[in-house]
């Protein structure tokens, strides 16, 4: 495993380097404890004489790997793969700490730092059972934004939510939550910006104002009654259709 450039010590080094070169049926006393330097002071360098590994700081605590305290070679490979998982817990922290993710970026984020399937998949249990990690809640706080403040339509953010791994159900949840009004507002608003960016008639506004909100994800039927409400408006001076004003779900 090969998580940040900053350790200077991983897992991976600790089966390459040191824990497979351990005597197999010997036992082994902690002759000293090593704090790294500078980047690298959250782990910790266990000497056992002429053997060495290293592990997080909340390893070391945990397994009790002070000096003087003994083990055997397969005590100490449980607790290298103890500090994989507990180096992954933690890096998964830092990648979550940056804006909220879900299940399959996390995945995939520790997958590019080469930890193995099974730590990634009880990694992704234990944050969804700290409650820090959750689709639903994901996609439903997705959905919003970026109907509100980014103007984009359902079909726009349900791609999104595809690729960023959300199941069809929570997809579905999330976006039946957005009701047609509130599209309808948000798809007008937009639109409303683009007619008047649009120099021309009104055919010139329709011509490019109906792909740009399709482009934005709204459908066929939304973008064709905004267009015909923004050209409506234009010839009347007014907004006076209040049936297409306020579209009703």
């Amino acid at each position: 495993m090969q998580l940040d450039d900053k350790d200077e010590y991983t897992s991976e080094e600790n089966k390459q380097q040191g824990i497979s070169l351990f005597p197999d049926h010997e036992e082994l006393m902690i002759t000293r404890v090593e704090q790294g330097q500078g980047r690298k002071r959250g782990r910790y360098i266990i000497h056992f004489g002429p053997y060495s590994l290293s592990v997080l700081e909340d390893v070391m605590i945990k397994y009790n790997m002070f000096k003087g305290t003994s083990f055997v070679k397969k005590e100490l490979e449980d607790i290298v793969l103890a500090d994989e998982k507990q180096q992954a817990y933690v890096h998964a922290l830092r990648y979550l700490g940056q804006k909220p993710r879900t299940r399959q970026e996390i995945a995939q984020r520790l997958a590019q730092k080469e930890v193995d399937q099974a730590v990634i998949d009880e990694i992704l249990v234990r944050l969804q059972r700290e409650k820090l990690v959750d689709d639903d809640l994901y996609a439903r706080q997705w959905a919003r934004q970026r109907i509100t403040s980014q103007r984009k339509g359902k079909m726009w953010i349900r791609q999104e939510l595809r690729q960023k791994g959300i199941s069809k159900a929570s997809i579905g949840e999330a976006l039946g939550e957005i009701t047609d009004n509130e599209e309808w507002e948000s798809a007008l608003s937009v639109g409303r910006k683009k007619w008047n960016q649009v120099r021309g008639d009104i055919m010139d506004k329709k011509r490019k104002t109906f792909p740009f909100l399709m482009r934005r994800g709204y459908s066929g039927d939304m973008t064709r009654r905004v267009v015909n409400h923004l050209s409506a408006a234009e010839q009347d001076g007014a907004f006076e259709d209040e049936e297409l004003l306020h579209w009703e779900e």
